[in-house]
């Protein structure tokens, strides 16, 4: 049935282009706008029917929200009097798409940090380093306005996301060492992208960096420590889910006594920055909570873990919808330099993430991890840091240009890697390439 709605979608895109085509030739904006957003949407649904186009759906999916955000910005900012760049909406999505990265984390992926030893430390220096540098320089190359270029810069000095761990098993390089990387650069996010971000981007837009530090936490590193509590249980000792049990009865208790007045004496009577820390105590106690009760759901319905990769692409093509409709403006007088530097950026962090491994001792696997784990950036934590800033149609429009490239140029560097398989010989640590033919 699936398969049938996706070849119909595949015409109507198809009798779409023609009917662009009419739209354009008789200046008729309205039916223009129309057309465009009709196609986009039948194409993002119809190229699933096409066998080797399927692996790029989510990425013509988020073409779609671009277009959308374009075509019918107002509509797509407002449902009533609500705005969709309501800081607190933001926040919530954005751990929701976090949360179903985590999923596909585990603490085991943690463990790995001390066994890749050379590379994870490789991998950190690399990623904090090569993307924020090369944000930077590309900003000082072309003159974007000041937040735009912030975003940038932003965008360089995220974690890498979850997309690099995709990219790196579809290319049968080193998934170990790709887990691990990812991990420690997310856990050392909350320090060096403030840090990045005030030393680089500081002339351009006010960076407070213990405010930033505290929103990295709370949008990145709470909602996978909830993915991770439910990875904990499933192979928890009683005397483990008693430990974690408690805690999350002081967290029930915790956050119900907030409301009846707990919050308002803490308000009156501790600093800002204490304030701050209790407010991640108490996204933490709500993250404890969250990984509980989503655990005990999994308990009745066992395929659940599948599906929340499917919650975090649907995040991060809401954050594209809007934040192209924020900045549809600033989009129409950059749009295509933004669109020319992200190819810049990305193929920087492909190219220095590979060849600077090899040049520190890395084998080719691990240097293929490497410009994956360099060259793909976590889009949704730079679009959640731009949302809570109350910058989305600024500062965030790098990722939402970005992202989209990145899935495209990460899938076909993937494949080609793949159909170039690397064999070790007689043990030596030398490598061919042994270039097959056939499809993976």
């Amino acid at each position: 049935m699936m398969l049938v709605i996706r070849k119909i979608c595949l015409v109507l895109a198809v009798l779409g282009l023609g009917l662009l085509l009419v739209a354009w030739f008789t200046g008729s904006g309205e039916l223009l706008k129309a057309a465009a957003l009709g196609t986009a949407v039948a194409w993002a649904i119809g190229i699933g029917a096409i066998p080797f186009l399927r692996g790029y759906q989510y990425t013509v999916w988020i073409a779609a929200a671009v277009v959308a955000g374009m075509t019918y910005p107002q509509s797509i900012l407002h449902i009533g009097d609500f705005d969709l760049r309501n800081k607190w909406l933001i926040l919530v999505v954005v751990q929701f798409v976090m949360f179903g990265m985590g999923i596909q984390m585990s603490l085991r992926d943690f463990s790995e940090l001390a066994t890749s030893g050379k590379g994870v430390l490789v991998g950190l220096c690399s990623h904090f380093t090569i993307m924020p540098l090369t944000g930077f320089a590309l900003t000082k190359v072309f003159h974007f306005d000041p937040e735009i270029a912030a975003g940038i810069i932003l965008l360089g000095s995220c974690s890498s996301g979850l997309a690099s761990n995709v990219m790196v098993y579809i290319a049968r390089a080193n998934l170990v060492l790709s887990v691990a990387v990812t991990a420690m650069t997310t856990l050392a996010a909350p320090f060096l992208t403030p840090f990045l971000m005030k030393i680089l981007a500081g002339t351009l837009i006010h960076i407070r960096f213990l405010d930033m530090m505290m929103e990295i936490i709370k949008i990145v590193i709470v909602p996978i420590g909830a993915a991770l509590i439910h990875d904990f249980l499933k192979t928890a000792t009683p005397r483990g889910r008693r430990n974690l049990y408690a805690a999350a009865s002081f967290a029930l208790i915790w956050l119900g006594a907030l409301p009846l007045g707990l919050w308002s004496w803490f308000a009156e009577s501790v600093s800002e920055a204490g304030l701050q820390s209790l407010e991640v105590l108490s996204f933490f106690a709500g993250a404890v909570l969250v990984g509980l009760v989503y655990h005990l759901i999994t308990l009745s319905f066992k395929s659940l873990d599948r599906y929340m990769p499917y919650v975090s692409m649907f995040g991060i093509i809401y954050f594209t919808t809007v934040t192209t409709a924020a900045g549809r403006d600033n989009l129409m007088q950059v749009g295509f330099l933004l669109f020319f530097v992200s190819v810049v950026h990305n193929s920087a962090g492909y190219f220095f993430g590979y060849w600077l491994s090899r040049l520190l001792g890395l084998d080719k696997a691990s240097a293929r991890t490497m410009a994956f784990e360099v060259g793909l950036q976590n889009g949704g934590m730079a679009s959640g840091l731009a949302g809570t800033m109350g910058k989305l149609g600024t500062v965030g429009l790098a990722a939402a240009v970005f992202s989209p490239w990145m899935n495209i140029s990460g899938s076909i560097l993937a494949n080609y890697w793949r159909k170039r398989e690397i064999e070790k010989q007689n043990g030596e640590g030398s490598v061919t390439e042994n270039v097959k033919v056939q499809t993976p």
